[in-house]
């Protein structure tokens, strides 16, 4: 019998099998051994806001204003940012925006380009 690994979604320890799927009782997240081997793996993984998976290098879009400690403006939705860098981490993308210099960014509030 295998462990069953944590929810990729909600890391709760609570999945239980199902039909060949895994099932998180916390937030009804469905997933299979499988994904959870090849993400394994594969190293850092990092998803935008639709799901598409992001590398080193990609360009990216904000898709809400972002409001900046210490800066007198947000960062603009529309806003583009040119070769991003993938970190471990809450704040999981490291760029350089115009206007405001070095950026720790989550990836849930860009999109890819």
């Amino acid at each position: 019998m295998q462990t069953i690994p944590p929810c990729p979604a909600c890391n709760s320890p609570y999945g239980y099998e199902m039909d060949e799927k895994l099932i998180c009782p916390e937030c009804s997240f469905e997933w299979k051994y499988e994904d959870v081997k090849e993400e394994a793996e594969e190293g850092l993984i990092v998803k935008d806001a639709n799901g598409t998976v992001l590398s080193d290098g990609d360009s990216v879009t904000i898709i809400k204003d972002l409001p900046v400690k210490g800066a007198p403006k947000p960062i603009k939705a529309g806003t583009k940012v040119k070769s991003i860098r993938l970190v471990e981490g809450d704040h999981n993308i490291d760029c350089k925006i115009d206007g405001f210099g070095s950026m720790a960014l989550k990836s849930e509030f860009v999109k890819k380009a």
